[in-house]
C-alpha cells in the first residue's frame, strides 16, 4: 500500500473509530494507525510515554505476530530501540506507522501420506510447492513418485506448483497431505525425453544477463558464473519473503540449489521500486540515520571487502581466504531478468539492475531461533569486532546465520545484511549481542592481534580502489570506530564495554564516554 493509500485508509479507520462508544481518552494518550501489506489498517490507542516494546507486544496480542518478527517504520525511520518511548520518535496522534513482518528463514512442514505416515521437511525461503515435490521424489523414506504424479493438499485445497511455501503455509509445522496418481510409465518416459530434447535446443533468452561492476577475485567470478548458468538454464530468480527490501534467491544450473542472493538498488527500503509497500524517502535518507537510499549495495560489498582474513588484506594478496568475521563473498553486479520487480505501469523490456550479489550460505536457521548461550565465545567476538569497526546500525539476531559442521556438532556464526554499516552518524548503532553473555568475556589473543593490525586509512584506500569514494562523514565514522576498537582492546575492555560506548541507551539522552566508566 502506498503512503497515500495508507493515509486514506487510516482516515477511514479514524472516522469509524469515532463512532464506537469508547471511554474518554486518558491524558497523554494518542491513536496511531498500523498498516501492513495484506492487512487492514489497525487503529491502536497508546500512551505517548509507552515504550516501543509495549506497542510491539500489543501487536503480538492482537495480530499473532511475535515481537521479534516485527519492524515498525515511521516517517521513513525504523523504530528500532525497544526501550525508547513512542514520543521519542516524534509519533503523535493520528500518525500512520508501517508494520513490516519478518518471516522466518526456515519453514518446517509435515507431509502426510494416505497411509498415515508422516515425514518432516525443512524448507528455505523462496521455495515453491514444486520444489517440495522434487524433494519428496528424492526422499528414500517415501515410495518414488515423479513430481507430476504428486498432489499436495492443504486444508482441503490443492496447491499450485508455482506458489511459495511461505505464502501458503503461514504457520510453522503445517501439515500437507500427499496424494499420488500413477500414470503409464512408458508414456511418462516418452514425454520426459521429448521435453528434455526440446529444452536443449531452445535458444538462450535475450532478457537475462549478469556482469560484475568491478574486477573481483576468483571466488566472486565463480559465483557470477554459477548465477549466469542458472539463468541460462531457465531457473528464474525467487523473491524472498523476508526483509524490508527486494531480495532474490539465484539458483544454480540444476535449479535445486540457491547459490546467491541479489539485492537490487532500486528495490531497497524506501526506494521508488520497493516491493514491500514502504513509503518513498522524501529526503533520500534510509531507514537508519546517516544512511542513504540506494547505497545499501555498496555497503554490503564494503563489509566483505573490509572483513580482512587473518593472513592479510584480501584485495592486495589476491588469496580467497575467508575473512575474520566470515562475511560471505559479496560483489557489486549488474543483473537483468524479467523475474525482477519492474516499476509499476512500465511497458519497457527488462533492463540491467545494479545491486549486491552475495554467496548463499547453507544454514540451520538464525540466532533468533535459539538461545545465545549455545554460541561459542570466539564466534560471537568475531562479529562484535566487525560491527564495532563498521558502526553497524542494524545488527540483530535475525541477520546472523547459524551453521553446523558435517557432524552437526560444531557451531559457526555467519553475519549477513550489512546495508546499514558505515553510516554518517552513530545515532542508530544497535548491537543485539550486547545482551549476550559472550560479549562480557575477554578477547582472545588472536582477536587482539587482528584488531592491532587494523588501519582505517588503508581501509579507506581499499574502498576507493574498489570504486567507492566514501563521503567525508562515512570516512570519519570508520576512523572513529576503528580508533575506539583499537584503544578499547588495547586497554583490555570487552566487546560489551566498547559496544556500549557506541550505542546510546535512549534517543533523548546524550551519553558521553565517561558514563561508561564501569569497565577496567
Amino acid at each position: 500500500m502506498s503512503s497515500a493509500g495508507a493515509a486514506t485508509a487510516a482516515c477511514a479507520a479514524r472516522d469509524e473509530l469515532g463512532l464506537l462508544p469508547l471511554r474518554p481518552a486518558p491524558d497523554g494518550s494518542i491513536t496511531i494507525y498500523l498498516t501492513a501489506p495484506g492487512l487492514a489498517v489497525m487503529p491502536m490507542r497508546v500512551m505517548a510515554t509507552d515504550s516501543i516494546a509495549s506497542v510491539k507486544l500489543r501487536v503480538q496480542t492482537s495480530q499473532g505476530v511475535i515481537v521479534r518478527k516485527q519492524k515498525l517504520v515511521f516517517h521513513g525511520r525504523e523504530l528500532a530501540r525497544n526501550d525508547c518511548r513512542v514520543r521519542d520518535y516524534g509519533v503523535a496522534d493520528g500518525n500512520v506507522i508501517h508494520l513490516v513482518i519478518r518471516i522466518p528463514d526456515l519453514r518446517h512442514i509435515t507431509v502426510e501420506t494416505v497411509h498415515g505416515s508422516k515425514f518432516r521437511f525443512r524448507v528455505e525461503p523462496g521455495r515453491t510447492v514444486g520444489y517440495v515435490k522434487q524433494q519428496i521424489a528424492k526422499d528414500s523414506r517415501l515410495d518414488p513418485a515423479h513430481p507430476d504424479e504428486q498432489t499436495l493438499v492443504l486444508e482441503g485445497e490443492e496447491l499450485d506448483d508455482r506458489h511459495l511455501i511461505h505464502n501458503v503455509c503461514r504457520i510453522d509445522g503445517a501439515v500437507l497431505h500427499l496424494l499420488v496418481q500413477r500414470s503409464a510409465k512408458a508414456r511418462d518416459f516418452e514425454v520426459s525425453i521429448v521435453a528434455r530434447d526440446a529444452a536443449q535446443h531452445q535458444p538462450l533468452p535475450r532478457d537475462i544477463g549478469i556482469e560484475p561492476v568491478v574486477g573481483n577475485p576468483k571466488a566472486l567470478r565463480d559465483l557470477v558464473s554459477a548465477v549466469r548458468a542458472g539463468m541460462e538454464n531457465g531457473n528464474a530468480p525467487i523473491m524472498s519473503s523476508e526483509g524490508t527490501g527486494g531480495a532474490y534467491f539465484m539458483q544454480d544450473a540444476s535449479g535445486h540449489q540457491h547459490v546467491a542472493v541479489f539485492k537490487p538498488v532500486d528495490e531497497e527500503p524506501m526506494a521508488a521500486n520497493n516491493p514491500r509497500g514502504l513509503p518513498v524517502s522524501s529526503t533520500g535518507e534510509g531507514l537508519k540515520k546517516g544512511t542513504r537510499v540506494g547505497e545499501g549495495a555498496r555497503r554490503e560489498v564494503a563489509a566483505y571487502i573490509l572483513d580482512h582474513p587473518l593472513g592479510g588484506r584480501r584485495s592486495f594478496t589476491g588469496h580467497g581466504a575467508a575473512g575474520f568475521a566470515g562475511v560471505p563473498p559479496t560483489a557489486l553486479v549488474r543483473c537483468m531478468h524479467k523475474g525482477f520487480r519492474q516499476p509499476e505501469g512500465s511497458a519497457q523490456p527488462p533492463a540491467f539492475k545494479l545491486g549486491s550479489m552475495q554467496a548463499f550460505v547453507k544454514n540451520c536457521g538464525s540466532c533468533e531461533d535459539m538461545g545465545p548461550r549455545a554460541f561459542p565465545v570466539q564466534e560471537v567476538h568475531k562479529i562484535c569486532v566487525l560491527d564495532i569497526r563498521l558502526a553497524n546500525a542494524d545488527r540483530h539476531a535475525g541477520n546472523i546465520l547459524v551453521c553446523r559442521d558435517d557432524q552437526g556438532r560444531g557451531v559457526s556464526l555467519v553475519p549477513i545484511d550489512h546495508g546499514y554499516c558505515l553510516p554518517e552518524s552513530f545515532e542508530d548503532c544497535t548491537f543485539e549481542w550486547l545482551y549476550w553473555p559472550q560479549s562480557r568475556e575477554p578477547f582472545s589473543g588472536e582477536a587482539v592481534e587482528y584488531v592491532r593490525c587494523l588501519d582505517a586509512e588503508e581501509d579507506i584506500a581499499i574502498l576507493r580502489f574498489h570504486g567507492w569514494e566514501v563521503s567525508r562523514e562515512c570516512a570519519r565514522t570508520l576512523r572513529v570506530a576503528t580508533m575506539l576498537l583499537k584503544k578499547g582492546v588495547e586497554r583490555g575492555l570487552t566487546a560489551f564495554h566498547i559496544g556500549s560506548i557506541l550505542c546510546r541507551e535512549t534517543l533523548t539522552r546524550v551519553q558521553g564516554v565517561r558514563d561508561r566508566g564501569d569497565g577496567p
